[in-house]
């Protein structure tokens, strides 16, 4: 009986220095104050993270002494299309050699 209250008491102690120890943690947390935001994130446009990428890319080109990435031109539907036709027509070339054979 004498080993269960001295590890009750050990116990007990180990609880008032943990409770210590997550008040001085929440004085610190106060007094950095917190956070505008309350843990919500906010999002950015497509066109903000489009700006932030080719800063970054930018940046790495510098770092690695190469030219820095232009960003892609868009490409009409019109061009697409003749885009896709012609990848059609090589695909079929090449599986009708593969026929032939």
């Amino acid at each position: 009986m004498e080993n269960i209250s001295a590890v009750v008491r050990h116990l007990r102690k180990e609880l008032e220095r943990a409770k210590t120890e997550i008040e001085r943690y929440s004085a610190a947390l106060a007094a950095l104050g917190s956070s505008k935001l309350g843990g919500q994130r906010r999002t950015l446009s497509a066109a903000a993270r489009r700006k932030i990428s080719l800063a970054q890319k930018a940046r790495w080109a510098k770092q690695n002494h190469q030219a820095a990435a232009r960003p892609k031109r868009p490409v009409s539907a019109a061009a697409r299309k003749k885009m896709a036709a012609a990848q059609r027509a090589r695909w079929a070339k090449v599986k009708g050699s593969k026929k032939a054979a």
